[in-house]
């Protein structure tokens, strides 16, 4: 939950209303807006580069406080870098970074003056499009439980949590650049993708006092005022679908399990088969029976990472009318321990009619997309499927934060991923999928067991994903572990839950679905 961020376009040559003005240039010998500036200050601009010893380094800037006979109370001069180099997510790390110089002091209303050359093909309105894009999502905050003691909104007297503007927050952006309509209208489809990527921030941020498996559901519904049609799947459809494995995980919970499904039809053939996305949504894990240890347990409120992912994405294509068919599909379960939990040892039929041993409640998100990523598969046929988890720690340790882990059993599948993850900065590495990995999971009392053993924790966990995916269906299982929650903070977010993964599947599908195969 953040302050709104209204962000207008202008002219170049149009002089700044805000007080604070970044300036994003490339060359300053060759940029026309500092040529003005500098002459109207007396050559005050590139003399105070010149002491700074500014080249325009990518992410490097100098601040200029009221420069002289400019009407700019703050000049903050940001550099590029070779501008023929930068590519898409370049830019829009680069307005995070504008953004966070802008804000590094107290005002409500800025601009950033974009006067790039020698960008190559990018054209100067996808540059500022872009910018703007960095800007909206570095101005991201979860400020929703601060009262207002700490100066911040919060929580007003009668104990409700309204979101209202802070006092000097920024509130207001304008991006000059050479073509404002153009940038305009090429903004439009990336704050779409933005707003995505708030939903999901928001969801991940959320205490799970208050975001249960009903509440989580809840606001889903809500999202049909964005134009996709949303079902919900209560306890009593659960049972009739014999989602078992998923049910198991909540039993030991007094909140219910709920299942969402959010379809958008944006095909021009209603009958194309649709992408499925699926989501892991465990909205805390204590582990169960099999209870994780106290240190760091609060954590585990982000652990429906992945399903706050797949609802972002689905706003995301919803918004900007992506022409695609595109469902997603979220487990959504508390795994609590209780009288009524779920024992180590258990048995349980899953909805695929796989047996499966239980000998650690704690790794449960796997017997969520055990039911959910069958019942994707049975209902709509769909032309690949992707699923998303914060599902072990193990890929922590393989991988570290900065990259989430990939399986897949389609090697086309896997490479548009790694392509999208290069063209937009969220990190992906392939991990093996290996049939070695099968035989570790070998029951005495089950078809299947539901941990491996000590060594490959990831590997053993995506393998038994992988029992319930049909043969002929093109899967792949990012595990997100790492990158949904307490991810290295960057550019374009400072917040505990990253939003990780919204910008990489609308890549995806943007540039494999809409724009023709490669």
């Amino acid at each position: 939950m953040s302050t709104p961020l209204e962000i207008t376009f202008a002219r170049l040559d149009a002089a700044p209303e805000a007080s604070t003005a970044a300036l994003v240039a490339n060359d300053l010998a060759l940029s026309p807006t500092v040529a003005a500036l500098n002459t109207r200050s007396n050559g005050l601009i590139l003399k105070a580069a010149e002491a700074a010893e500014f080249k325009g380094k990518q992410k490097t800037s100098i601040e200029i406080l009221a420069p002289q006979k400019l009407d700019i109370g703050r000049l903050i001069l940001v550099g590029t870098g070779k501008a023929s180099e930068q590519t898409d997510s370049d830019w829009i790390a680069l307005g995070g970074y504008a953004l966070g110089q802008i804000s590094a002091r107290k005002t409500a209303t800025a601009s950033i003056i974009a006067d790039v050359a020698g960008a190559g093909d990018t054209k100067p309105e996808a540059i500022a499009a872009s910018l703007a894009m960095g800007a909206l999502l570095r101005h991201y905050a979860f400020r929703k439980y601060l009262t207002k003691k700490n100066g911040e909104e919060g929580a007003n007297g009668n104990g409700n949590t309204d979101q209202k503007p802070v006092p000097d927050r920024l509130t207001k952006l304008v991006v000059h650049c050479a073509a404002p309509d153009k940038a305009s209208a090429a903004f439009e489809a990336k704050r779409a993708v933005a707003d995505g990527v708030y939903v999901a921030r928001d969801l991940v941020n959320e205490p799970a006092n208050i975001l249960g498996p009903v509440e989580f559901a809840d606001r889903v519904k809500e999202l049909e005022s964005v134009g996709l049609e949303v079902e919900i799947l209560d306890v009593d459809a659960l049972t009739e679908l014999n989602m078992n494995t998923l049910l198991s995980v909540a039993q030991g919970s007094a909140r219910p399990a709920r299942v969402a499904v959010m379809q958008w039809h944006g095909a021009k053939s209603k009958r194309a088969k649709p992408l499925a996305f699926v989501g892991k949504g465990v909205v805390f894990d204590t582990g169960g029976i099999s209870i994780k240890p106290a240190a760091g347990m609060e954590d585990m409120k982000g652990d429906m990472g992945g399903a706050a992912c797949v609802t972002g994405l689905m706003v995301a294509l919803a918004k900007r009318k992506a022409p695609v068919n595109a469902v997603g599909i979220i487990g959504i379960v508390e795994n609590m321990p209780s009288g009524t939990a779920t024992r180590p040892g258990d048995i349980v039929v899953s909805m695929s009619g796989i047996t499966v041993e239980n000998l650690n409640t704690d790794a449960e998100g796997r017997l969520v997309l055990a039911d959910v990523l069958w019942y994707a598969q049975e209902r709509f046929k769909p032309r690949l499927v992707i699923d998303l988890a914060t599902l072990t720690g193990a890929i922590m340790v393989a991988l570290g934060k900065d990259f989430a882990g990939l399986f897949a059993n389609d090697d086309k599948l896997a490479d548009q991923l790694l392509a999208a993850a290069k063209e937009t900065g969220e990190k992906v590495w392939r991990m093996p999928l290996d049939k070695s990995y099968d035989k570790l999971l070998d029951s005495k009392n089950a078809d299947i067991k539901n941990m491996g053993g000590r060594w490959g924790g990831a590997c053993t966990a995506a393998a038994f994903i992988k029992r319930f995916i049909k043969k002929d269906v093109p899967w792949a299982h990012l595990d997100i572990a790492g990158t949904a929650m307490d991810a290295p903070r960057n550019e374009i977010n400072t917040s505990w839950g990253s939003g990780w993964g919204v910008q990489l599947l609308d890549r995806f599908v943007a540039d494999n679905f809409e724009r023709g195969e490669k």
